[in-house]
């Protein structure tokens, strides 16, 4: 794997090394051994999947706060997405920092991202869907986020967001 430091201290692209044959391709899209060396946290407590069916949709932006921070291992499997990380840990080097990549089913990049910094990410085309492997399984009373817009961060979207959760609108203004 390709392991690519992000502008977000802890936050990584990470790129499957292919072997190629006339079968097609065969990649490592995780392995421990390999996240334990590049200092990230190789647990997998739970995965999820999300499917969102138009382009514009805006998930995000969420973490876990403690005792239950998560860290993710993100990867589009179809469609296009535009994947924000924002870096609200206080004593981080890039707090109020935020990194987008774009994670496509034909790029096959991950985004990893660290405990404690917020996550959401953008549909680029309709019919998206997006695998995460979670370090920590989600606790509810521990569920946190920044809104998408807070000027905080300044966070640029692509497209004009055209659906989103009510709870992702209406968080407030981030303070710290």
């Amino acid at each position: 794997m390709i392991v690519t430091q992000t502008l977000v201290e802890g936050a990584f692209v990470i790129a499957p090394t292919w072997l190629e044959d006339e079968r097609g391709l065969f990649g490592r899209s995780f392995c421990q051994r390999e996240f334990q060396e590049h200092g990230l946290n190789p647990r997998v407590a739970q995965c999820n999947i999300s499917l969102s069916h138009k382009r514009g949709t805006l998930r995000g932006m969420h973490y876990q706060a403690a005792p239950y921070e998560e860290a993710k291992l993100v990867r589009c499997t179809r469609g296009a997405i535009y994947d924000v990380i924002v870096d609200v840990r206080p004593g981080s080097p890039t707090f109020k920092r935020w990194v987008a990549i774009e994670l496509t089913a034909e790029n096959r990049k991950m985004l990893y991202v660290p405990e404690g910094t917020a996550h959401g990410f953008q549909t680029l085309e309709d019919h998206t869907e997006v695998l995460y492997q979670m370090s920590e399984f989600y606790h509810p009373e521990t569920a946190m986020g920044v809104r998408w817009d807070d000027p905080a961060f300044g966070i640029e979207w692509p497209v004009r967001t055209k659906l989103m959760a009510d709870r992702d609108k209406s968080y407030p203004d981030f303070t710290r």
